[in-house]
């Protein structure tokens, strides 16, 4: 979604250039006060405001910051509304910028334009399934990028493209990784998030983006969940309101077993709702209402969200929790028809999506028990789940995919609940017991039993585990459980 925020650059001894005759070079990109409003505005999701006042600030300020406003503002309403009208708007857009871009002397601010725009038209192109179109714009924009970087090393803002880039072409599915050899892009996580660092500690206009893309890199990517929370929340301090900001943190904290927390910054979206509506808010709030089993909130909230979400990404899950939440209410026509509902609905690209086809095609309900169990340890409802735990008994656990998820249970709610020895026995004991079946929970094992290590510095183990996640070659989330592994790997000591 926010992917489409980006970037940071260079410029050094062209400082007294001209790119054209109305403005000079800024290597550092600080903007006037009327763009800063701007700016922040689409920080805040305030995408239509923000658009009506760049219109009016054209030729009263710096035209080429301008126009990484207007282009960013663009990118993050179509990236968010998911209006294909504004998509075909913004293609119409690039073209004509790109267009005048080329008609100035060629510098590093015209370079990091051409690369940002790339950028976001990669992400615009994502979105759309149009994966060869955005294969093609992320290359430019790497291209670019490096060129800018190459000529012009002192120049600030490219170290924000730089750094997504990185990171991006860093932590890409193994599935891939042969085609983004072949075009030449390399790629760190740890380069990326370095180069983030810079900007977001300089005086650029642009390092609270760098700082936002920065905490949410260390959550999403290197599953520093923790630190991604606090610096989040450092951010709001500066800006309480802030929307975006808001929706990140939530998101984070959810992820990090802390679902009450988070359901507090979704209720301060809610209070807060100018600008472009998140409807995948409601996704997370379904969630959130799932874990704490208040089942027919829980399938408003995700209702709600297949209403009005027009991607079709997280729609399958959606309506297969919708399933879950009769299903744990003991509705089992209501289930049924809702579970049928799954199978028709939504596509498989988000991990999410292909873990709840995977349960689909298997025409089954999980485990009860143990489904209670996973959903109170996601949300941080400890004491709910130990109890709950406390209840299985042998008879409960007669299918081979039932015991070995047991285990797995085991290992994840030890972990949380930080009796690590515990959670190291059960996550081998889950690897050992899973064998070749092609279930997320060796892989998942494996890698927490990798952060484990690597908290304690053993990192000959913690290698040894990243390594055996990144070797199981077919499960439901293994694209993002090999990205976390590969991540992981970069950042231990040789």
């Amino acid at each position: 979604m926010i992917q489409s925020l980006k970037k940071a650059g260079l410029i050094a001894c062209l400082f007294f250039l001209y790119l054209h005759p109305a403005f000079a070079i800024d290597k550092v990109w600080e903007f006037d006060s009327e763009l800063n409003k701007c700016y922040q505005l689409v920080l805040n999701l305030q995408t239509e405001q923000a658009r009506a006042q760049l219109i009016k600030l054209e030729k009263h300020t710096n035209e080429l910051h301008r126009i990484y406003v207007l282009s960013l503002c663009e990118t993050i309403d179509v990236l968010i509304s998911e209006d294909e009208k504004k998509s075909d708007l913004l293609e119409t857009n690039f073209k004509a910028r790109v267009k005048y871009l080329e008609g100035l002397t060629e510098g590093p601010e015209v370079l990091f334009l051409k690369a940002e725009m790339n950028l976001q038209r990669g992400f615009n192109f994502i979105n759309l399934g149009e994966e060869l179109n955005a294969i093609w714009a992320i290359r430019a924009a790497y291209n670019l990028t490096q060129e800018c970087i190459k000529k012009y090393p002192d120049f600030i803002p490219i170290k924000k493209t730089n750094g997504v880039m990185q990171v991006m072409v860093g932590s890409v599915p193994d599935k891939f990784h042969w085609f983004i050899s072949l075009l030449g892009m390399k790629g760190s996580v740890q380069v990326g998030q370095k180069q983030l660092e810079t900007i977001r500690q300089s005086k650029s206009s642009l390092n609270t983006e760098a700082a936002i893309l920065f905490y949410t890199i260390k959550g999403f990517i290197n599953q520093q969940l923790d630190e991604s929370a606090k610096g989040l929340v450092e951010c709001l301090k500066k800006d309480p309101d802030n929307r975006l900001v808001l929706f990140l943190t939530a998101n984070i904290l959810v992820k990090n077993g802390q679902s009450e927390e988070a359901l507090q910054y979704i209720h301060r979206l809610d209070n807060n709702p100018q600008g472009l509506p998140v409807y995948f808010i409601e996704y997370m709030r379904g969630d959130i209402y799932l874990q704490r089993q208040e089942y027919p909130l829980a399938i408003q909230a995700y209702q709600k969200f297949i209403t009005n979400y027009k991607s079709q990404s997280f729609k399958k899950d959606s309506q297969y929790k919708i399933s879950l939440a009769y299903y744990l209410q003991d509705k089992p026509d209501q289930a049924k028809a809702a579970f049928d509902k799954a199978k028709t609905i939504g596509r498989e690209s988000a991990d999410p999506d292909k873990y709840a086809a995977a349960q689909l095609k298997s025409n089954a309900f999980p485990n009860a028990k143990i489904l209670k169990i996973r959903l109170s340890t996601d949300g941080g409802y400890y004491k709910d789940a130990k109890e709950e735990l406390q209840e299985i008994k042998p008879a409960d656990l007669a299918a081979p995919k039932d015991q070995v998820e047991f285990y797995y249970r085991k290992a994840r709610l030890s972990h949380r609940t930080n009796e690590i020895a515990a959670a190291k026995l059960f996550y081998q004991q889950t690897i050992d017991m899973t064998g070749g079946n092609p279930w997320y929970f060796a892989p998942n094992s494996a890698l927490q039993l990798g952060y484990i290590y690597q908290a304690g510095k053993d990192y000959a183990s913690a290698r040894k585990y990243f390594e055996k996640a990144l070797s199981y070659k077919k499960h439901e989330y293994k694209d993002s459980i090999d990205g976390k592994a590969r991540s992981a790997l970069e950042q231990l000591p040789n």
